[in-house]
Order: C-alpha cells, then structure tokens, then sequence
C-alpha cells in the first residue's frame, strides 16, 4: 500500500500528467512571469515562490474557475485587474498603464490573461514603444512571453504608433 502511494504522489507531481487547466509559467524578463490563466494551486506556489503581485488582464465575464482575487488577498497578493478585450485592446495607452503597474511593484509579477497572449502582445508593446527597442525585438519578447494569435495587432500598434510621444516611437530596423 505504501509503495502505491509512493507512485501515485511520484506521477502527480509528474510534468507529464500536469493538468490540463494548469497554464504554462513563461519568464520573459527578471521579476515577471507571464501565464494563461493560473489555477488556484498556481496562484499559491506563486505566492509561496515570492511572487508580490497579479496583474489580471482578463475580461470581469471571463472565467477563472475560483475566485481569484480573494484568493490572492488571502495570501497576501496585490491584486490588479486591467480588463484586454483581445485585439482591440492591444493599444499604446493600455501598454503605458501596464508598464505603470509593474514599475509600482518592488518585487515579482504574475502577469496572465487566459493564455498569455494578450500579456505578450502589450509587453511587446511596451518594450518598442515605451522603451525604445527594435521592432524585431520586442515581437519576440511578446513570443517569449506568450503572444501568438495577437501579433498582428501588436504588429500594427508598433508600426503604425499614431498614439505613442514623438520621443517614443520605436526605432525602425
């Protein structure tokens, strides 16, 4: 019996028969990680691993399976609900709030929205037309931090940035 259980705790802690609900954590930069939506048992190792901060991008009719934000509060988690709406959200003054909210944390964020794409659209957003980096390298830190189907809309936000300061508009290749 105890050689059992010994196996069952051995695979289910197993990266192989991850739940499917569990989201992938990504590290794009120090001090931020980016997922899809965090389960409940996600949001306490992040806790437990030193994260201070969630930032929530989702939608309030979206669902998250549990009650984030007072889960969060009951561990002792800053958080932070800027609601995306998919492409359309993808937008210069969405990334200036962002980049504000995670310069006010001192420590780790976990930045999500259902599946860190609309996360890496505006951190793609942020790292050209805020910071200045090269279109190319802020597509790919968008990838890196989970952007896929939003692309594009980042694509156009950075090529197209009508709404970013003169001083800011990110360097053409």
């Amino acid at each position: 019996m105890f050689a059992c259980r010994l196996l069952l705790s051995i695979l289910l802690a197993s990266p192989m028969v991850a739940s499917a609900a569990e989201a992938t954590l990504r590290q794009p930069r120090p001090n931020l990680i980016t997922a899809g939506q965090p389960s409940a048992q996600q949001l306490r190792d992040a806790a437990a691993s030193g994260v201070t901060t969630v930032i929530d991008l989702r939608q309030p009719d979206e669902d998250r399976g549990f009650d984030e934000a007072a889960l969060a509060e009951q561990l002792g988690l800053r958080y932070v609900r800027l609601p995306i709406a998919g492409a359309s959200g993808i937008t210069a003054d969405n990334a200036r709030t962002l980049q504000r909210l995670l310069k006010q944390d001192k420590g780790t964020t976990l930045l999500h929205c259902a599946s860190s794409n609309r996360a890496g659209a505006l951190l793609s957003l942020i790292n050209a037309g805020i910071e200045g980096a090269p279109v190319e390298a802020a597509l790919q830190l968008g990838r890196d931090a989970g952007m896929t189907s939003l692309e594009a809309a980042a694509r156009d936000a950075l090529e197209n940035p009508a709404s970013l300061p003169a001083s800011k508009k990110p360097p053409t290749p």
